[in-house]
């Protein structure tokens, strides 16, 4: 049944939902700014990955292709694959993009991912699994496309053990899955990975003395939401 939430009419989420939605970010330049908003809690992940020269990732949720940027420089023997369910996403991180030789930018959904098992070393997610219409398959996609002894890393926001995030659901356009670092958790578990662990990574950016965006009351629940810090769930297919 449809949901209304402020005004709006939710509907059950699917690929086409998110591809229309993600589509129309795209379009407002909003995936350009991603990488301002999401630097300070990626940097820190991605020296946990500890990434080696030769190895090839898989960027779930890619964008506009900020990270997978810095992925490639990262690993300039290896290869990195963006993948957005967003076809528009993809077009504008091809585009800025052309200069990298280990990068390329696929169209795909994270419940069926459009590549070859057992092959990448690593996958990492930034700010996109809550959005995902099934993470539980998806964790478990991620998983079939890693060889062994290859790690996923999924970043996120916006979830229950960080209240200063939970009205982002209602402010959404999509539908969003509000869960606990140990429900992600137990999707990594179930999905076969071993040694899974989960974390805080706390944004030290400056916060503005005062705040005039959409997303929090103030200035002062922006600084509580970054003292809580993003959650960070990793484990590896062993």
């Amino acid at each position: 049944m449809a949901e209304s939430v402020e005004g709006r009419v939710r509907v059950p989420q699917s690929g086409e939902v998110l591809r229309e939605e993600f589509n129309r970010w795209a379009e407002a330049g909003r995936g350009e700014g991603m990488e301002q908003d999401h630097l300070p809690i990626t940097l820190p992940v991605l020296e946990k990955m500890r990434l080696a020269p030769a190895d090839n990732v898989l960027d779930v949720g890619c964008g506009a292709g900020w990270l997978s940027r810095r992925l490639a420089k990262l690993v300039p023997q290896g290869r990195v694959v963006g993948m957005d369910v967003s076809d528009e996403m993809v077009r504008h991180a091809r585009r800025t993009s052309v200069d990298f030789e280990n990068l390329m930018f696929v169209t795909g959904e994270v419940e069926e991912i459009p590549w070859e098992p057992n092959f990448f070393s690593h996958a990492v997610s930034v700010e996109s699994a809550y959005y995902w219409p099934d993470p539980a398959v998806g964790i478990r996609e991620i998983f079939r496309v890693l060889k062994p002894g290859g790690s996923a890393w999924i970043l996120i926001n916006y979830y229950r053990d960080n209240p200063n995030s939970h009205q982002w659901g209602g402010l959404l356009a999509i539908r969003t899955h509000l869960l606990s670092a140990a429900e992600w958790s137990e999707f990594f578990c179930a999905a076969g990975f071993g040694r899974v662990q989960h974390e805080r990574i706390t944004d030290h950016s400056p916060t503005p003395e005062v705040y005039t965006g959409r997303w929090f009351r103030d200035a002062a629940q922006l600084r509580a939401f970054k003292a809580e810090g993003a959650l960070l769930v990793h484990g590896v297919k062993e």
